[in-house]
This record gives C-alpha cells, sequence and structure tokens, in this order.
C-alpha cells in the first residue's frame, strides 16, 4: 500500500474514532501532498509523498523549538502530536550502524577523499535515507569522516 492510500485509510479510521487531533495532522498531509499534485500536474510517487512527510516533521520540530523558547508549551504540544502521526507515514529510521555502513559505502563508490567531495557523497546518500535520517545529521557525519 502507498503512502497516500495509508494516509488516506488512516483518515478514515480516524473519522470513525472520532480523533480530532489525528484527523488534523492526516489532512494536513494530505492536504500537502494534494496541493503539490496539482501544482505539478502529476501524480506524486511514494518517494515524493515521503519527502513531503519528512519536510512537514522538520518543520514541525522547528516551530517547537520557538514555541518553547516563547514559553508557548501549548502551542509546542500540538506541534508534537503532529510530528507523532506524520511519523506513523515514514519509513523506519535507519540505525547508526546502518547509516555508517551506508557512509561508508557512498565514499568508496565515489572514490571521496577530502571535503571537496562531499556534494558527491551527499548525491548518492540522499536517495537512500530520505525519509529515514535527518539530512543536517548526515551532512555532519559525512564532514566529521571527510575532515
Amino acid at each position: 500500500m502507498s503512502v497516500i492510500e495509508r494516509l488516506k485509510e488512516e483518515q478514515k479510521a480516524a473519522m470513525r474514532a472520532k480523533n480530532k487531533a489525528r484527523l488534523g495532522a492526516i489532512r494536513l498531509a494530505l492536504a500537502a501532498i494534494k496541493q503539490l499534485e496539482v501544482d505539478g500536474q502529476k501524480t506524486l510517487s511514494d518517494d515524493e509523498a515521503v519527502a513531503v512527510l519528512t519536510k512537514m516533521v522538520k518543520q514541525r520540530r522547528d516551530s517547537i523549538s520557538q514555541y518553547e523558547a516563547a514559553n508557548r508549551q501549548d502551542l509546542a504540544d500540538v506541534e508534537a502530536a503532529e510530528v507523532v502521526v506524520l511519523q506513523e507515514f515514514l519509513p523506519q529510521p535507519l540505525t547508526d550502524d546502518e547509516l555508517a555502513a551506508l557512509i561508508e559505502k557512498a565514499m568508496a563508490d565515489s572514490g571521496a577523499s577530502s571535503m571537496q567531495d562531499m556534494g558527491k557523497v551527499m548525491g548518492l546518500l540522499k536517495p537512500q535515507v530520505q525519509g529515514r535520517a535527518d539530512m543536517g545529521a548526515l551532512s555532519g557525519l559525512i564532514k566529521a569522516r571527510l575532515g
């Protein structure tokens, strides 16, 4: 079952269960996906839908930190609840060992030896880890290996 189909099924289940918080988060995700489909005049693939969900999770995490800095825990809690729902539809995150193995393989495949080769390594890794690892953390790990 594709990510979009799973979202639609879970939307129906949330409606039946009268779970407004979950339903709201799922509707936001479906609306973001639909907007991209309309703008691009095409149906999104699973990878593209995962990218949308990943971006939504990142935006909410940024909002949580801003709300907490402004002492608005009520708003931060709403965002945190949305993150939990959205993460259900993302692939399982990679473990540190799996990530290290992927970085080693990408460095060997690209022949990377210095910081100038970081773009090559990131280019190889991005499709493999999309939605399964934080790209900022991945970048830091690569820098540590190349530097």
